[in-house]
């Protein structure tokens, strides 16, 4: 299967962890800022770390955006350098493009010059920190909207030597099992046929309120 692609501009707290989140989960990440001490945390993690700025017109071209299944702009509460870096990456043709904004008059700017979403993150910060407090089981936790997120989760002891297609999570849960992580090993497109074993970690997508069930052990 082929793997991901992502790019992510503006590495503090948020673009740090997102572009180190996608690349955990086995996506190809490409990293632009303007800060190389910022580039050099990173560049260990990621596919490729590049030192510039989002709103260099030739720069933006050069990097061949259409290809990547996504990009996500998440640089200072610079509302003009946001604007501007919105419309040139999605002249470049991205299919996807998340602009993290810092208010809701510069999110409305943003949708309006082509942003496909834009999230806010100390609200969303607050809203997931609330949420693992509450059913804290969750190792690692990717808000994806208001309604989906992809967790990652201990398998529970009563898993253990039984394949998805035993468990048939999707069915009981709503749940979609994305990967498979054992050890230093990632499976990214688990079969029905796999077994699980003691100690892996499995990668869930779904609704908020449906891994919350998961979380707290309800079933319907």
């Amino acid at each position: 299967m082929e793997k991901k692609q992502f790019a992510v501009f503006g590495l503090g707290r948020f673009g740090k962890s997102v572009a180190l989140t996608l690349a955990s989960f086995g996506a190809q990440v490409l990293v632009l800022d303007r800060d190389e001490s910022a580039l050099q945390e990173v560049a260990d993690f990621v596919t490729q770390a590049m030192c510039g700025e989002a709103t260099n017109v030739a720069l933006i071209k050069e990097l061949g955006l259409r290809n990547y299944d996504g990009v996500v702009i998440a640089m200072s509460s610079n509302m003009e350098a946001n604007i501007m870096t919105t419309i040139l990456v999605k002249e470049e043709g991205v299919p996807f493009l998340l602009v993290k904004a810092s208010n809701e008059l510069e999110g409305k700017v943003l949708r309006k010059v082509g942003a496909d979403k834009v999230i806010y993150p100390e609200k969303e910060t607050g809203m997931r920190l609330a949420n693992d407090l509450m059913h804290g089981n969750y190792l690692e936790a990717v808000e994806l909207s208001e309604e989906y997120s992809i967790v990652e989760v201990d398998i529970p002891p009563a898993w253990v030597g039984k394949t998805l297609k035993m468990l048939d999570i999707r069915a009981v849960y709503g749940i979609n099992v994305i990967g498979i992580r054992r050890g230093t090993e990632f499976n990214i497109n688990p079969g029905p046929n796999d077994v699980l074993k003691e100690d892996d970690i499995i990668i869930m997508l779904g609704r908020n309120n449906l891994l919350s069930k998961f979380s707290s052990g309800e079933t319907d």
